[in-house]
């Protein structure tokens, strides 16, 4: 799968790829603040999720048969992440977390100074009130899958990297499992240190490696 990452990291576009400032709501372009790290990671993810074992049309239809209204997604498709993204940066703004548009793709962005201690998988206290806001989204939005990705700094082996981007997935997963959001919906995944959106030569680029990405893609039948 390592191999699959990198070969869609090298050839994702980020054309309409957007993220807003957490603090001032602002729109940045993420190849000017952060390179093209973001948009691989949001190619990355949808490449995991094609190339799962089960029909992905399997799943979606079982998450639009769970949805508390069901059915298709009303509206259409990009309506429908509009109003979801517009609530995210609502809830979202001012505590850390950047939200990122790539077509009818949501991504969060968790830096790790919020979210776990250092080489540890148990979710900060500081961490709980921002999950709390996007689990209120994620339940009034509830025909989307969530794949929460674990991300790690390149300290440590490879080896080691991947166990810890796993188990902090599986956390924050759990976490929002705990909180009623159905299991279907959710995909937690690790890609360890293939996914740096900085530098690892510095300590602040290794904190913003070290972070948690929430990816929210429509289910569609």
């Amino acid at each position: 799968m390592k191999k699959l990452i990198c070969a869609v990291s090298a050839m994702a576009i980020l054309a309409g790829c957007t993220t807003y400032d957490a603090y001032t709501g602002e729109q940045k372009t993420s190849n000017t603040a952060i390179g093209a790290g973001i948009g691989a990671s949001v190619a990355a993810v949808i490449a995991y999720i094609d190339n799962k074992d089960d029909d992905s049309r399997t799943r979606n239809k079982r998450i639009l048969a769970a949805a508390a209204t069901g059915g298709a997604i009303g509206g259409g498709i990009g309506y429908y992440m509009d109003a979801q993204e517009a609530k995210l940066r609502k809830q979202l703004r001012g505590s850390g977390v950047s939200v990122e548009r790539v077509g009818d793709n949501i991504n969060l962005i968790m830096p790790g100074n919020i979210t776990f201690a250092s080489a540890r998988s148990e979710i900060a206290s500081d961490f709980y009130p921002v999950l709390e806001s996007v689990t209120l989204v994620l339940k009034e939005y509830d025909k989307t899958l969530v794949v929460v990705g674990g991300h790690t700094d390149s300290d440590g082996s490879e080896s080691y990297n991947q166990s810890l981007s796993v188990q902090r997935a599986n956390s924050v997963s759990g976490y929002f499992q705990s909180q009623g959001v159905k299991p279907i919906r959710l995909e937690p995944i690790g890609f360890g240190e293939s996914q740096p959106i900085a530098t690892n030569s510095t300590p602040a680029g290794k904190q913003s490696n070290r972070r948690v990405e929430i990816t929210l893609v429509p289910a569609t039948t």
